[in-house]
């Protein structure tokens, strides 16, 4: 009788052991399963589309995210920037973005503030002249090297290019044209993704 019950513990044992494994297994396969979901690094640097949440970016912030190995800038400008805009034309190369629309700027952001929400410029931060990375200068006045009716945008530091706030470029500076504008669009009021839009991805 004691040796059946100790028999019986002992299949017990196993069978709670063998189910513990099969569990951990079980759960790691729907780990697995579910991370196929998202897009790996192979995609995102192959270009998959970025889902970037902006609800944290107040007026006058950006934040910089990757696509396609690129630095892409999401700048929310604030109304005194958007204002200024219209009385920078006679001092850019390109006000209008007619320029390689096609390359360089999406139907939908072919205006003023190259955008689809004034609000927001959504730019792959890569100089036009020889891909240098230009830095921040959003605050307005008198800085080195730039205007002293200087009103916010980038500054490229290798070779002195300099765009506003909607990313389009002064002119009689090397860089040729605007910076790039990626395919993208509006999820909701605090998500954007970028590589794709209505029309499909880029």
């Amino acid at each position: 009788m004691s040796n059946e019950k100790q028999v019986d513990s002992g299949r017990r044992g196993l069978l709670v052991a063998t189910c513990a494994a099969g569990g951990v297994a079980g759960l790691a396969t729907a780990g697995a399963f579910v991370s196929t979901f998202q897009p790996s690094e192979r995609a995102k640097a192959a270009g998959a589309p970025v889902e970037v949440d902006i609800s944290d970016l107040a007026p006058g912030q950006m934040k910089t995210v990757e696509w396609r190995g690129k630095p892409v800038w999401v700048l929310r400008r604030t109304p005194e920037m958007i204002a200024e805009l219209p009385k920078l034309d006679s001092k850019l190369a390109d006000p209008k973005s007619q320029r390689n629309p096609d390359e360089f700027t999406p139907e939908y952001a072919r205006n003023e503030t190259r955008s689809i929400k004034p609000e927001y410029l959504v730019a792959i931060g890569i100089c036009t002249h020889l891909g240098c990375s230009p830095t921040t200068k959003l605050q307005a006045g008198p800085q080195p090297s730039l205007p002293d009716d200087w009103q916010g945008g980038f500054l490229c530091p290798c070779h002195g290019s300099i765009f506003d706030v909607a990313g389009r470029v002064y002119k009689n500076v090397p860089a040729p044209d605007n910076l790039p504008v990626p395919r993208h669009m509006y999820l909701s009021d605090t998500k954007l993704v970028i590589g794709k839009d209505e029309k499909g991805e880029a």
